[in-house]
């Protein structure tokens, strides 16, 4: 048993989301960074893995260069995988080339750009056998899993419709024509890709609903709108949802709702039961039932299935919030590695290449049914 090395590309000193990935790491212990490169800029890169204690050897100039060097080295002390922080445009070409050349990968969400380049991942790791883990943090979250297990094992009965929402407002002024960094590349078609909110927070709310409910959207009728001022992509939007089991479903997502900070909240219905959930408040589950009172699940009782219980860190009645459920994705991330050096298989717990490949499916095919006149789109 060892510590498992990590090579980052992109989140040089000052990205929001390279420091969430590194804290989220390194919070169980098991993960260390010990490579990367941090920025497209070399000089900025090696600037950032000064300030973040790495040997000036292993600050690498390009994702290429760092690829190239780290599989040179001798195999107990190269990395074990990449941690891919970058602008959406910016995940395939390093994913690929770790993939082509034997280390496993962490990366952001969305996957790729397009379906294409999301299909040929996929194809890579079933070709390699190597592992894949996207950030879909929220899967992270122990009453998220609580959702998860009380669905697949029956306690709601069949489901029948769905609502989930993600709701922000940090886009309802043209902050992409200031020096918000964050706010330019999401606003980018070149960066961000054909969907704006819809590849930023809509794939979350996608992802979160068939991650629970163990279904997949079968078809759906997209409503994109665009409000910033001479905004190329959507910054809100509506969709109808068909699921593969017949049940009915919608989704809002918006980053121009006035005041909301990160309002993600999902309600299933189901032939016995419901269940709701909401991030900002990410510690209760609600459910409510044909036959009984309402029941509110918390990570401290004692009446949670295993996957849930086992993903709680600390006693009941203390907080757990957004970075312990992004470590929870790379504590699981870690455990099937670790099971893999030791000659062993264990089962993947937390978003795959599939999901990937889903989570641009679905960008795609709302931007398609949008044009169309919300139009009825399969995915």
């Amino acid at each position: 048993m060892r510590k498992l090395r990590m090579g980052m590309v992109g989140g040089g000193i000052g990205s929001f989301i390279g420091d969430v990935h590194r804290k989220a790491s390194s919070i169980d212990g098991q993960i260390e960074l010990v490579c990367g490169a941090f920025s497209s800029s070399a000089e900025k890169s090696k600037r950032s893995g000064k300030e973040l204690y790495l040997p000036e050897d292993r600050c690498y100039g390009s994702f290429a260069e760092m690829i190239e060097q780290e599989q040179k080295l001798p195999e107990g002390e190269r990395m074990d995988f990449v941690s891919i922080v970058t602008p959406n445009h910016m995940h395939f070409e390093p994913a690929k080339l770790a993939l082509e050349n034997g280390f496993h990968v962490v990366c952001d969400k969305p996957m790729t750009l397009t379906p294409e380049e999301s299909q040929t991942l996929v194809d890579l790791v079933e070709k390699t056998g190597l592992i894949f883990a996207l950030t879909h943090n929220y899967t992270g979250y122990p009453m998220v899993k609580q959702a998860r297990a009380m669905v697949r094992e029956g306690d709601i009965g069949e489901i029948r419709k769905v609502q989930v929402t993600y709701h922000q407002g940090w886009l309802a002024t043209e902050v992409e024509k200031t020096e918000n960094k964050q706010a330019a590349w999401r606003t980018d078609p070149s960066r961000s890709g054909v969907g704006g909110a819809l590849g930023d927070i809509g794939t979350h709310a996608e992802n979160l609903l068939e991650f629970i409910s163990g279904l997949q959207i079968k078809e759906l009728a997209a409503d994109l709108g665009r409000f910033g001022e001479g905004r190329l992509l959507d910054d809100d939007g509506n969709v109808l949802l068909r699921m593969s089991n017949g049940a009915k479903g919608t989704m809002s997502f918006s980053q121009i709702a006035t005041g909301e900070e990160n309002d993600l909240g999902i309600k299933i219905y189901g032939t016995r039961g419901s269940l709701e959930w909401y991030q900002e408040e990410p510690n209760k589950l609600y459910s409510r039932w044909l036959d009984k009172s309402l029941t509110v699940y918390t990570p401290g009782g004692n009446n949670l299935y295993p996957e849930a219980a086992e993903s709680s860190r600390i006693p009941a009645g203390h907080p757990e919030g957004y970075l312990e459920a992004f470590a929870t994705v790379y504590r699981s991330f870690a455990g099937v590695l670790q099971a893999r050096l030791e000659g062993k298989e264990k089962e993947a717990e937390f978003p795959t290449v599939k999901d990937g490949l889903r989570g641009v499916q679905f960008i795609y095919a709302a931007v398609e049914s949008d044009k169309n006149n919300a139009s009825w789109v399969s995915l």
